[in-house]
């Protein structure tokens, strides 16, 4: 099933200044409404074999089901489209998990995930770890996800402040990943689209280095050039070191669709 509304998705991933090789990965099927974005982690190589064997297994269950009606039972409360979502996480970390327990040079690896899959006038988020998806709407930015990170989960809890979480020692240690274990805790949550909003998704690479308003300004400064937004956006983060790879994919909703 199609998206109600035009897409417009393009991509940008850059090693960054200080590693010798990128472990993100990025794809994209604005037909067919999906954009996904995976940041690997693990020794030598494991987190690009991460990264990339998670996108592939995500495809491979959620393209082709995506060309014709869905016939899911729902859970209760829960659309087709984010049940379908669920389970295809689900099984893309039983596949992660396996290899790395078959290869005993990928083994502990992992990703991180985020996942936007557009239907109708709706989108369905999921997340796993800290890269992030963030929404422009009405020329305002805002996180629409929450890190599965250690540093969050003392922030929420108060033992440490604002201050103590900025630059704090364990900020990047992630409390979920797709691959790790055998099991995975998705968080999915489902939104109403607007004509003009903007989905960003992007790997820690960029969100760790640049604050939200300057993320917010080169999307607004850039006019609808999106292309020229995301490579303002990789810039910025080499601009300030680029200590990590730089990952970004961004959906522009555009006006409903006529049928012919």
């Amino acid at each position: 099933m199609t998206p109600h509304f035009s897409l417009y998705m393009i991509g940008l991933s850059d090693t960054g200044r200080a590693r010798d090789h990128n472990e993100d990965a990025i794809s994209w099927d604005a037909e067919r409404g999906l954009a996904l974005l995976a940041d690997g982690m693990g020794g030598h190589n494991a987190g690009d074999v991460a990264s990339h064997l998670c996108l592939k297994s995500l495809n491979q269950h959620l393209l082709p089901r995506l060309d014709k009606p869905l016939r899911l039972r729902p859970n209760k409360g829960v659309s087709k489209h984010a049940t379908l979502v669920r389970r295809s996480v689900k099984e893309t970390n039983g596949v992660v998990f396996d290899f790395a327990e078959q290869n005993p040079d990928c083994k502990g690896m992992g990703t991180t995930l985020v996942l936007a899959l557009f239907f109708d006038d709706r989108v369905v988020l999921a997340h796993v770890g800290d890269s992030r998806i963030y929404r422009l709407r009405r020329n305002q930015l805002e996180p629409v996800t929450a890190d599965h990170s250690l540093v969050r989960e003392l922030l929420e809890k108060g033992t440490i402040s604002e201050e103590e979480a900025r630059d704090n020692p364990y900020s990047h240690v992630i409390t979920r990943a797709v691959g790790v274990h055998n099991r995975v805790n998705v968080e999915v949550q489902e939104r109403e689209v607007l004509p003009g909003d903007v989905y960003l998704l992007c790997s820690d690479g960029l969100s760790d280095l640049v604050p939200d308003a300057e993320i917010e300004a080169a999307l607004l400064a850039a006019m609808g050039r999106w292309e020229r937004a995301a490579q303002r956006l990789i810039d910025l983060a080499n601009q300030r070191g680029g200590r990590d790879n730089i990952s970004v994919v961004l959906v522009a909703i555009g006006q409903i669709r006529v049928e012919t």
